[in-house]
């Protein structure tokens, strides 16, 4: 299934694209899609089975905005330098063990929603991403079987990064990552069934209309089940919390002098196979 949720920021309501493109209201099946609701299979069958009978009524999207999928997310867990290109590009030598940093849920936008360009910062960066979306409270896991079981759909992210701020002022990375709306995430989560193979995604990214970033799955160092119990053995996952699983190479930071950093007025377009594509123009902070 393809849900997702429309409507003004806050105000958001469920919804689910059927499998003729239709855009469908969840909101007398479901009141909102958070991880209350990924976590019931019986929420979930209820949807499933609307959807099947035709019982959802149809929305049109004109001028419809489309929200995070995930309402209520508890933490957005990221995984840096996590494709053998990426860390290619920047010079670093691949990571013996995954690494975890945090952004904070107040990063999290709609996949259409502007970006802003921080106050001061000249190094403001693109990173099309996996994201994982738990569907079970996850602690300990070690199996593949066990990630994938607790693992409730995957959605684009765009895990917008201030690389100066990031890597030149000390400290962690926090500072670099966690500038409001650096988290665009959707349009949609497709539910896990959907996609029986995540090491075999295609991931792009376009700025201003230029190809930046072309890349898959496949080439990550740690894989998206490996990903879920690592970070499991470090803190508790909920339903609903997200996890961005790392960006291939073409980033600007990557790029030849003078690196194609971005400004106010540029647009980002990012696609993963399968998971639906995101535009952002970038504003001004």
């Amino acid at each position: 299934m393809k849900l997702l949720r429309v409507g003004t920021a806050g105000a958001e309501r469920p919804a689910l694209l059927d499998t003729a493109g239709t855009l469908r209201d969840l909101s007398g099946i479901v009141p909102d899609l958070d991880g209350s609701v990924l976590a019931d299979g019986t929420a979930l069958e209820r949807i499933r089975a609307a959807a099947a009978g035709g019982e959802l009524p149809a929305l049109d999207p004109a001028g419809l905005r489309t929200g995070p999928p995930v309402a209520g997310i508890g933490k957005v867990v990221c995984i840096g330098l996590n494709y053998h290109g990426h860390a290619a590009e920047t010079g670093a030598a691949a990571p013996a063990e995954p690494v975890v940093f945090l952004k904070a849920a107040d990063t999290v936008v709609g996949p259409e929603d502007p970006v802003l360009v921080p106050r001061g910062s000249v190094k403001t960066d693109w990173e099309v991403e996996l994201a994982i979306v738990i569907g079970r409270t996850a602690r300990y896991l070690e199996s593949a079987e066990e990630a994938g079981a607790h693992i409730a759909g995957y959605a684009v992210s765009n895990d917008v990064s201030e690389r100066e701020w990031q890597i030149e002022r000390g400290g962690t990375w926090d500072k670099g990552k966690n500038c409001e709306t650096f988290n665009p995430l959707g349009p949609w989560l497709v539910t896990a069934d959907e996609i029986p193979d995540p090491q075999a995604l295609t991931l792009r990214t376009w700025v201003n209309g230029e190809l930046r970033q072309d890349g898959s799955t496949a080439d990550q160092i740690f894989p998206v089940a490996e990903v879920v119990c690592y970070a499991s053995r470090f803190m508790t996952l909920y339903p609903g919390d997200v996890i961005n699983t790392g960006t291939p190479a073409g980033v600007a930071m990557g790029q030849p002098d003078p690196k194609p950093y971005l400004r106010a007025g540029d647009v980002m377009e990012l696609e993963i196979a399968g998971l639906g594509r995101q535009r952002q123009e970038l504003k001004q902070a």
